[in-house]
């Protein structure tokens, strides 16, 4: 592991961006039951990676 970046929303804690290789590839450890579906996601963009995650948490937290 070369780094990792800790992704929430609101205090919520998701997961984890995990720096895999040199040109930025990051795969994402989801430590909330919310983005499991997530879990191993590999991106090369940082941004794209929160953003999908954020996106996807908040469709399955959002109240009904």
């Amino acid at each position: 592991m070369l780094g990792s970046t800790v992704i929430e929303i609101n205090g919520i804690f998701l997961g984890v961006a995990i720096l895999v290789s040199a040109t930025g590839a990051r795969r994402f450890y989801a430590a909330h039951d919310s983005v499991r579906g997530l879990h191993n996601q590999t991106l090369t963009d940082l941004c794209a990676l929160r953003r999908l995650v954020s996106q996807h948490a908040r469709s399955v937290l959002r109240p009904i």
